[in-house]
C-alpha cells in the first residue's frame, strides 16, 4: 500500500505546485473558451514579438487527455526532488525546470526557422505548440541518465523503464494524441540530454534569480508591445538622447510606472 497523498505532496512540493498551476490554468482556459492560437507558441507569432508565448504555451493545455498525460508523468518524475544525494533535489529541480522551459521553447522556434527558411516547409510557420510536454520529456531524459533503474508510471496503470521512457513516450504520445508536437517533445529530450551530460551546467540560486528576473521583464514588455493584454501600468517610450537605454520608475496617479527609453535609431525597438 502506497503512502498517503498528503505525504507524497510534502515530498514533492515543487512538482505539486506546478501540477496545481497547470490544472488551474486549464480550468481557466476551459471557462473562458480560450484556444490554441491565444496562448500557444508559433513561429509566426514569435517573429511578431510575442515572446511571452514561450511561457504561456508551456503551462497551458487545451486537451484534458494531454493535461492528464503530462501531469501523470510529471508526478512520477517528481522523484527528482527526493534525490538530493544523487546531486538532484528540489533546488536542482526548480533551477533546471526554468532552463527546460526557456531552452526547449527556443529550440522549437529554431527548428521551425530551419524547416521554413531552409526546407521551405511553410506549414510550420503557423503550427502552434502548447503544453508542458517539453519539460516532462526533459526530466524523463535526465532521470534516464542519472537514475536508469527508475520507472515511469503513467495514469497509475502503465509502468515504463525510465531508461527507455523518453522515446517510448514520444511514440506513445504521437499515437494517442496525434496533434501533439513531435518537435516540441524532441526538443525537451535534446535539452534534457544536454543537462544530464553536463553540456548545460552551472545553474545556482543566483543565476536562477537573474534569469527569472529577465524572463519576467521580457514577458511583461512583450505582452505590452504585442497588445495581447491591456497593461496600462507599463509604458514603453523612445527618447531623443542618443545614449544608453535607460529604465526607471516614475510616479503617476495610479502608482509606479515603468518608463523605458531606447536610442532613436531606425528599426530599434525594445522587445
Amino acid at each position: 500500500m502506497g503512502k498517503p497523498l498528503v505525504f507524497e505532496i510534502w515530498e514533492k512540493p515543487a512538482t505539486s505546485c506546478i501540477i496545481g498551476i497547470c490544472s488551474t490554468i486549464w480550468f481557466y482556459i476551459q471557462k473562458k473558451h480560450i484556444g490554441y492560437a491565444d496562448v500557444g507558441l508559433s513561429y509566426e507569432t514569435a517573429i511578431q514579438g510575442h515572446y511571452w508565448r514561450i511561457i504561456t504555451s508551456a503551462f497551458s493545455h487545451i486537451s484534458v487527455l494531454h493535461l492528464v498525460f503530462n501531469m501523470s508523468a510529471l508526478w512520477s518524475l517528481g522523484l527528482v526532488e527526493q534525490l538530493r544525494r544523487a546531486g538532484l533535489g528540489v533546488e536542482f529541480y526548480l533551477q533546471y525546470t526554468l532552463v527546460l522551459i526557456l531552452l526547449s521553447g527556443l529550440l522549437v522556434l529554431g527548428a521551425y526557422h530551419v524547416l521554413i527558411q531552409r526546407f521551405k516547409f511553410e506549414y510550420f510557420r503557423r503550427v502552434t505548440a502548447v503544453g508542458y510536454s517539453c519539460v516532462v520529456f526533459g526530466w524523463m531524459t535526465i532521470l534516464a541518465v542519472k537514475q536508469p533503474s527508475s520507472r515511469l508510471n503513467l495514469f497509475g496503470v502503465l509502468s515504463l523503464p525510465i531508461s527507455f521512457a523518453p522515446f517510448e513516450s514520444l511514440i506513445f504520445t504521437s499515437i494517442i494524441v496525434p496533434q501533439a508536437s513531435f518537435i516540441g517533445h524532441l526538443s525537451g529530450i535534446i535539452v534534457g540530454y544536454s543537462i544530464a551530460w553536463g553540456l548545460i551546467h552551472g545553474m545556482n540560486n543566483y543565476w536562477t534569480v537573474v534569469i527569472l528576473g529577465w524572463t519576467v521583464l521580457v514577458f511583461i514588455l512583450s505582452l505590452k508591445r504585442s497588445g495581447a493584454f491591456d497593461l496600462s501600468f507599463v509604458e514603453i517610450e523612445s527618447v531623443t538622447d542618443a545614449s544608453l537605454p535607460t529604465v526607471g520608475f516614475i510616479a503617476s496617479g495610479n502608482g509606479r510606472t515603468l518608463q523605458t527609453g531606447v536610442p532613436p535609431s531606425i528599426g530599434a525597438e525594445l522587445a
